[in-house]
């Protein structure tokens, strides 16, 4: 009963990501494609209060289950939970970013034109279709060549189609997901039930298919191989997690005893800087999980935060986008909000913690 209502939230989970998708998408010509499109995108678009609650109490609902699952990790069948939202989460639409079908076109100029993407760009197309729902066709490729030779199996693959190769690099990525979940049960089923169930990981690695979820399988690869003293296929896959997106560069310290120290610091500071400089992305966080085997307590411990990375969504949803500055403020005072709150909660169980410890001393005494 516990995975059948958990599936059935997955599925509206799914269903519901399509609210949002482009109207110049078409994957299939069929009738029942066009009705639930339709209903989809009147909801999505002009339907907006009752998208939002609607995405909110998914998130709650997913939160409540990921804290209940960690609580009964021992019995809980985390291959059950990833092969639940794995097979689901298959046909989902990245309805919270772009970045997806940059990455599939991305890779259809080095498999389909035959081109160097780090040289062209989508907008050097423009008589190809897929154009017609991209953002982002003015840049060339901005990430490392590891992921770009990753893409070129789905891309290969699909043949130039739409709808097979958008299945394609959807499976690869839930291929990343659940290696992840693999690796860290033969570790600890806890660590695998946390990283399996989390919302951060579902929405913006399995929904929104982030190409961090792809750095941070790699990492994880990484990590099983350092925990079974591997030292130099650890250090391997480290470098290649950091030639996807740079941003777990940290992780190359782990292969040094007690290095995960500086990595988990290291790791902080980058997240901080490109919040600061750039802009805050919920998808970012991601790499965070790839310290679940050194300090679960602690990434259990952000769960408000990561919670406010999802409510910052609430502007693009709400609100209708991200195109006025108000609108990008709005999203970072919410995570700002969580983001002091989380703090608070962190310097209240310190104390606490402190306490409990003297109380022990003084009444041993």
């Amino acid at each position: 009963m516990l995975y059948l209502i958990y599936s059935i939230i997955i599925i509206v989970l799914g269903l519901y990501s399509f609210v949002l998708v482009d109207p110049n998408i078409t994957f299939v010509q069929n009738r029942l494609w066009v009705s639930f499109r339709d209903i989809a995108v009147q909801i999505g678009y002009y339907q907006r209060e009752t998208s939002w609650y609607i995405f909110l109490s998914l998130v709650v609902l997913l939160f409540a289950f990921h804290l209940y699952f960690v609580k009964k990790y021992r019995e809980i069948s985390v291959k059950k939970i990833a092969f639940i939202l794995g097979a689901i989460l298959l046909i989902s639409y990245p309805f919270l970013s772009h970045d997806f079908f940059n990455y599939m076109f991305d890779a259809k100029i080095l498999t389909y034109y035959h081109q160097n993407p780090y040289l062209q760009r989508a907008l050097d197309y423009p008589a190809d279709q897929w154009t017609r729902f991209m953002h982002w066709t003015h840049r060339t490729y901005p990430y490392g060549p590891v992921f770009l030779l990753l893409s070129l199996i789905p891309s290969f693959l699909g043949f130039g189609k739409f709808t097979l190769s958008f299945l394609l690099f959807k499976a690869f990525f839930i291929l990343c997901y659940g290696t992840s979940v693999y690796l860290l049960n033969k570790l600890n089923k806890k660590w695998a039930i946390m990283f399996a169930t989390h919302p951060l990981i579902i929405i913006e690695g399995l929904v929104s298919s982030h190409n961090d979820i792809v750095a941070l399988a790699l990492g994880i690869i990484g990590i099983y191989f350092v925990f079974k003293k591997k030292r130099v296929g650890g250090i391997l896959f480290f470098l290649f997690s950091a030639g996807i997106k740079y941003i777990t560069v940290p992780l190359i310290f782990l292969f040094h005893k007690r290095g995960y120290i500086i990595a988990f610091l290291f790791q902080l500071f980058i997240l901080a800087y490109l919040s600061f400089k750039m802009e805050v992305q919920p998808w970012y966080f991601l790499a965070l999980f790839a310290f679940l085997p050194f300090y679960d307590e602690v990434i259990s411990s952000m769960n408000i935060f990561f919670f406010g990375l999802l409510m910052s969504y609430y502007p693009y949803i709400r609100l209708g986008g991200w195109d006025t500055a108000e609108k990008v403020n709005i999203k970072h005072q919410i995570i700002l909000v969580f983001f002091l709150i989380n703090l608070f909660y962190f310097g209240l169980t310190f104390l606490l913690k402190r306490y409990k410890s003297l109380y022990n001393v003084v009444t041993r005494k």
